[in-house]
């Protein structure tokens, strides 16, 4: 065998190692791509290092020199799957994004593509055509049949003519256990997956506005979509895209005869042919004049008899043939015989190939509430060893009871997952199925508050008290590692969650939504904010734990203010006010105080907040969180400084650094920067622009592109008080660039007076009443008086030389509203 030099790049290394394998078989790359089941383009790609062979693909290799393929596995995981970039926030530390100019690479989804994709040629030219003529097709037939598959093959062939992006989700129509997934998750887990920040996402008026969205944005880009696995056509309306060059793909059990404009294919079983073609395929044999298919031509049409031609399950006899070279066909076909139907006689034969605890093992599978899940889950549902359960995944894969996604992820067919939970319905006692659940439940709490503590955001570090912690949790050593495990688990969390309700989990209903605060600053949509709340609430009310209760009356509030709905939070937060002072916990009341300031500051009232960020500051520095004071001090600072108290902003301002000097990625840092270059600019013009820069630079660095937005008008106003009003409107003009590219109203409303004020002393009159204009219109959509009431005055001060009277009338209006209620 030629020993090739170890290379740091993964792909050119398992290359390497695929060319000593072709060496040692002694064939060139037509022979062995003959006998591998291989085409020779692909294999010549793989054996160069051009691309990533697909995993049956590396098998079939090590197969043919009768070596063994797993010590390759983790070399390949590396090479097909480096390690992710963190994904995009859109409020608060954000992942590094590519270099100035450098492309960004699109977003795919996909399944990979089986490597032994058999017939099926009509259905393809089928859905190529339905795709090419009404840009949506829907594909349906019997579980089992290849629904999937050719959704994905098609996807996949697709990929080059829709380059922005090749989307996939489940839609989970018919899985057992759980419920189907609706348009409301859905839109938001497809609008995540491109990457749009939530802010632009609507949170209010249903799924309406959500669906108007998410056409909006495949309006401008040719991307693909699979919408895999529909229950029926009103699950799938409104994630159909609009007006648009992209395209969407559908599979269903049942004919999808709601949706008139979606063209459908059907799907029937395979041909004897093609089944034949696929079962030598899959394992194998083909090609093999002297294989054990070909010596046993009756019992190779048993076996295809009992598979009923069905891709599915011809895959699974296939994986057994192949997985055991001593087996004749003929005892394949026995040991298919003895399961009691089509499916569950290949899943039944499947699984009894396994040694006890690996059945064991997959069994509890069938349990766990979400969709895909990692190692460490799997560890914990069957309370065994991590290392045992990666080996005992590998080999579920390899016997295809359960597909990887991608690189670390796993899940289970719908018709395994079935069969798994009747298993162990039939083989596990009850009470063994509630621990292993508990189990599941016990990891995601657990779990959940290790990616919390390293997260730059504000937590009481309380450990949690919900079940036993797991033997093993998954290691996060940075924020950005903490954020994508929280986005590859999101719908895990949220079934998560539901599974704890159901069974009365009420500890863990409590604490699950507290340890995914940091999560919720970020990505988490209102909707399911409040309602996961609500649900909270109702189980610290039952657990009758005081302090409980009132934190949950807090989280409601806070989830209320999120979604515009202040009277409702002024309420929550009114339960919880006397709640946490008959418990006397510190951190609760400074919590509470901080987000009550937040609203009556939104609300316009001036005076309030300031009483009780100070009051939230002291409660804070009495139980010793250097982070909380220093969060307090600075929106303390802010909020002097929009006062005019520019002499108190910059001292509170100055507080906040000095508590936060050693940890520069606190947010409270970016608010006390900010602040300080403002209320110095006048006076101190140099050291003001210094602190502004540097929280510019602190922003770009975590290409979070809304405080960019922020840095950047604060430039515009501290430059405009130094009288440099070219530079101060080319501020304004990036920041609003920025925010026009996120469509970002939401945040417009906090700049927009002060571009217009900068408009105004710059002699741009016109400008700066549109500006002012747009302020006073979106500001009462929200209830921002404040801002409502800056609006009202800068009009005012524009029109004072040209329309005094109306000018008085916004001055009034403006007082009006800053008066107390």
């Amino acid at each position: 065998m030629v020993v090739e030099r170890r290379t740091t790049d993964p792909q050119a290394e398992l290359a390497g190692r695929l060319r000593a394998i072709q060496d040692l078989s002694g064939r060139g790359v037509r022979a062995l791509a003959r006998d591998t089941g291989l085409s020779s383009s692909s294999l010549s790609r793989y054996l160069s290092g051009q691309s990533v062979p697909p995993w049956p693909a590396v098998v079939e290799l090590c197969r043919l020199v009768k070596r063994d393929p797993r010590p390759l596995r983790p070399l390949w995981e590396r090479a097909g799957s480096p390690l992710p970039a963190p994904p995009k926030t859109s409020r608060q530390v954000p992942p590094p994004s590519p270099p100035a100019g450098a492309p960004r690479p699109p977003r795919n989804d996909l399944p990979r593509d089986v490597p032994d994709f058999t017939g099926r040629g009509d259905a393809l030219a089928g859905v190529l055509a339905a795709v090419e003529g009404d840009r949506l097709v829907a594909i349906d037939g019997m579980p089992g049949v290849g629904k999937t598959c050719l959704a994905v093959h098609a996807a996949h062939t697709l990929t080059a003519a829709y380059p922005d992006a090749q989307l996939y989700l489940d839609l989970h129509g018919f899985t057992e256990g759980r419920e189907p997934l609706d348009p409301d998750m859905a839109l938001r887990t497809l609008l995540a997956a491109l990457d749009v920040p939530s802010e632009r996402i609507p949170q209010t008026g249903g799924v309406e506005p959500l669906a108007a969205f998410w056409r909006s944005e495949l309006a401008s880009r040719r991307a693909v979509v699979v919408l895999d696995n529909a229950a029926g056509a009103d699950q799938v309306r409104h994630l159909l895209p609009g007006a648009g060059p992209s395209v969407a793909l559908i599979t269903s059990r049942n004919r999808l005869l709601g949706l008139d404009e979606v063209p459908p294919v059907s799907l029937d079983v395979l041909s004897p042919e093609e089944s034949a073609e696929l079962l030598a395929r899959a394992s194998g044999e083909a090609g093999r004049p002297e294989g054990r298919l070909a010596r046993e031509p009756e019992n190779t049409a048993e076996v295809l008899r009992l598979c009923g031609h069905l891709p599915l399950a011809l895959r699974l006899a296939a994986a057994r043939l192949r997985h055991r070279p001593g087996w004749t066909v003929g005892v394949l076909a026995e040991r298919m015989a003895e399961g009691p139907g089509e499916f569950d006689r290949a899943f039944a034969m499947s699984v009894r190939q396994l040694d006890r605890s690996q059945r064991r093992f997959f069994r509890l599978l069938g349990l766990l509430p979400g969709s895909s899940f990692d190692e460490y889950v799997a560890a914990a549902v069957a309370d065994v060893p991590l290392r045992t359960a990666r080996t005992i995944l590998e080999d579920l894969l390899d016997a295809h009871l359960v597909q990887q996604p991608s690189a670390g992820r796993y899940r289970l067919h719908d018709l395994v997952r079935e069969h798994a939970r009747r298993a162990t319905a039939e083989h596990d006692a009850q009470d063994d199925r509630d621990r292993a659940v508990r189990r599941v439940l016990d990891y995601y709490v657990h779990a959940a508050a290790a990616a919390e503590s390293v997260m730059p955001h504000l937590s009481r570090g309380r450990a949690p008290r919900a079940g036993e912690a797991p033997a093993e949790l998954p290691a996060f050593t940075h924020k950005h590692q903490a954020l994508y495990w929280y986005v590859t688990e999101y719908t895990n969390l949220m079934a998560v969650f539901d599974t704890a309700v159901s069974a009365g989990a009420d500890v863990h209903a409590c604490e699950l939504p507290r340890f995914m605060h940091a999560f919720f600053a970020r990505r988490c949509g209102t909707t399911h904010l409040n309602v996961l709340f609500e649900r909270a609430l109702s189980a610290a009310e039952r657990l009758d734990d005081p302090l409980r209760i009132a934190e949950a009356h807090s989280d409601l509030g806070f989830a209320r203010y999120n979604a515009g709905r202040m009277p409702e939070a002024h309420a929550a937060y009114a339960a919880a006010e006397p709640l946490i002072a008959a418990t006397g916990d510190t951190w609760a009341e400074a919590e509470l105080a901080m987000r009550r300031a937040f609203l009556l500051w939104d609300e316009g009232n001036a005076q309030e907040p300031l009483t009780l960020f100070c009051k939230a500051a002291a409660l804070y520095d009495s139980i010793d969180s250097v982070t909380g004071k220093a969060h307090a001090t600075a929106n303390e600072a802010w909020a002097l400084l929009q006062l005019g108290y520019r002499d108190a902003a910059a001292t509170r301002a100055r507080e906040a650094l000095d508590l936060t000097a050693s940890d520069p990625a606190w947010p409270s840092t970016l608010t006390a920067l900010l602040t300080l270059g403002v209320a110095l600019a006048p006076e101190r013009p140099d050291e003001a622009t210094g602190h502004l820069t540097r929280a510019l630079d602190l922003a770009r660095e975590d290409n979070h592109r809304h405080n960019e937005a922020w840095c950047l008008n604060c430039l515009g106003v501290a430059y405009r008080q130094m009288g440099r009003y070219d530079e101060a409107l080319a501020g304004h003009r990036r920041a609003f660039a920025l925010l026009d590219e996120l469509f970002e109203e939401h945040w417009k409303i906090h700049f927009l007076n002060g571009y217009g004020e900068t408009c105004r002393l710059a002699g741009l009159p016109d400008e700066a009443l549109r500006l002012h204009r747009q302020a006073l219109r979106l500001a009462p959509e929200v209830g921002y008086r404040h801002e409502e009431a800056l609006a009202h005055e800068g009009i005012a001060a524009v029109l004072a030389d040209t329309d005094p009277a109306s000018a008085a009338e916004h001055r009034a209006a403006g007082r009006a509203l800053l008066q107390p209620s």
